[in-house]
């Protein structure tokens, strides 16, 4: 299984990942009604929280910390998730540019074989007296 799904894994009950994100209980439960986390729930109902979880938790709590309201927290972290795709995007994109690039130069590289057989050297005093014919003609 790959690591980053199991940071995603719900591991940790509310008193646990209050704990290790250094808040209350209730704390959490407000973010969850606000929608700024959303931990998975057992059969049972019971919160889990996922190691994900814990790391959003405290980074909510470092923007409230700098004296954001919850209003302001929301934004951010829609702006922060905004940013993230966009990365992999452009991550994506510069990508499939090199790839698009590289096709491009083996065209003009396979193009350029098939022309230098029908290319033929001409020197270039014979060039100038070419030249020279054409503009007395």
């Amino acid at each position: 299984m790959r690591q980053e799904h199991d940071s995603d894994r719900p591991l940790f009950m509310i008193s646990v990942a209050a704990e290790l994100a250094g808040m209350h209980p209730q704390t959490l439960r407000l973010y969850e009604r606000r929608g700024l986390v959303h931990p998975q729930r057992t059969a049972k109902n019971t919160r889990r929280y996922s190691e994900r979880d814990v790391e959003r938790l405290q980074r909510i709590q470092e923007l409230t910390e700098l004296g954001l309201n919850l209003a302001g927290v929301e934004r951010v972290l829609a702006m922060e998730q905004q940013l993230e795709t966009m990365r992999r995007e452009m991550t994506l994109l510069q990508s499939r540019l090199s790839e698009a690039a590289a096709a491009m130069r083996r065209e003009v590289e396979r193009v350029e074989r098939s022309h230098r057989l029908e290319l033929v050297p001409v020197p270039r005093s014979e060039v100038v007296r070419l030249g020279r014919r054409r503009r007395h003609v």
